[in-house]
């Protein structure tokens, strides 16, 4: 927008802001800064449609015909399940089908009783970054006992010499919700969720990865949380009609511009970026990568030269309305 072009972002959900907005608790992140940075986007013209769902409501070809460019910024969201006995048990859920309502309670939303950890047994499966919103999440719902379980063995405290400097080492974090409360176990193997007579989940089958069978125990869970990281952008409903290609990874395929792989056609050229080419990965780097894309994007029109100062005279689409 600031190099001139008349910009629209979609988003399929009721507010922008991604996984920033619904992903991230509100103690972790204000919703304020999210809103700061909205108010300026809109403020210098950037137009925001949100509830359109595209593949569902309206086709990438149609957007490819009415723009001159598109670029697809649709993150990883497709959450990695657990193929194990039990999965089919109500009050299981995958992290962000949790965390999302959550956040929206905090804004005055009704929460749904089947996302309110109140006076519940919470088990979280998954130790990373999600599973700690998770956990903070549960404990300021009121829960009445927060387990995580990690399927690893716990890291070194100290940085090993086989990941030395400048690499990004995996070591054990304390976050700010583990200092809040629960408990975590490590090398921790669910084999079985275990159901009660209404067909909701009561309690964890767990062993010690490794272990044998007989060493199985049981943890008491009303809420089980899958927090187990995610393995790829959602593209069934995205008919693409070769606009783009899919890596082995089922990412979206890209090429060093960020222009997708897939052959040029007479339509607008389609550019992808962020989780959706690198898969599940720091809001650091979906803000550079989006950069860069823009970057891209005027490169392929102006070759790269800066439009600001020069008159601008967007043209009419139907997002207008």
């Amino acid at each position: 927008r600031r190099a001139g072009y008349y910009v629209t972002v979609l988003d399929r959900q009721e507010e922008i802001g991604g996984l920033l907005r619904f992903g991230i608790p509100e103690f972790k992140m204000e919703k304020s800064v999210i809103d700061r940075r909205l108010g300026q986007l809109v403020g210098e013209g950037v137009q925001f449609r949100v509830g359109v769902n595209v593949g569902v409501d309206v086709t990438l070809e149609q957007l490819r015909r009415e723009f001159d460019a598109v670029v697809l910024a649709i993150g990883s969201t497709r959450p990695r399940e657990l193929d194990i006995e039990g999965r089919e048990l109500t009050g299981i859920y995958p992290a962000m089908e949790y965390l999302k309502p959550a956040n929206l309670a905090v804004s005055g939303a009704q929460l749904p009783d089947a996302y309110d950890a109140a006076n519940k047994d919470v088990v979280i499966l998954g130790g990373g970054d999600t599973g700690a919103d998770c956990l903070g999440t549960a404990l300021r719902q009121g829960a009445r006992s927060v387990t995580q379980l990690e399927i690893m063995q716990r890291p070194p405290s100290e940085r090993p010499e086989s990941q030395p400097w400048p690499t990004m080492a995996l070591l054990y974090k304390v976050t700010s919700a583990h200092e809040e409360g629960g408990q975590r176990h490590y090398s921790a193997e669910t084999v079985a969720f275990v159901g009660n007579e209404a067909g909701a989940v009561r309690a964890l089958r767990v062993r010690e990865r490794g272990a044998p069978e007989e060493s199985l125990s049981e943890i008491a869970a009303d809420l089980v949380l899958i927090a187990a990281g995610f393995i790829g952008p959602e593209l069934d409903h995205l008919a693409h009609d070769g606009a783009f290609a899919i890596s082995e990874r089922g990412t979206i395929d890209v090429a060093s511009n960020w222009l997708c792989g897939a052959a040029i056609d007479d339509l607008a050229p389609v550019f992808a970026c962020g989780d959706a080419v690198r898969g599940q990965s720091l809001i650091v780097w979906a803000l550079a990568e989006g950069r860069s894309a823009a970057a891209e994007v005027d490169r392929y029109f102006n070759n790269g030269a800066t439009l600001l100062g020069a008159p601008l005279v967007p043209h009419a689409t139907a997002w207008d309305s």
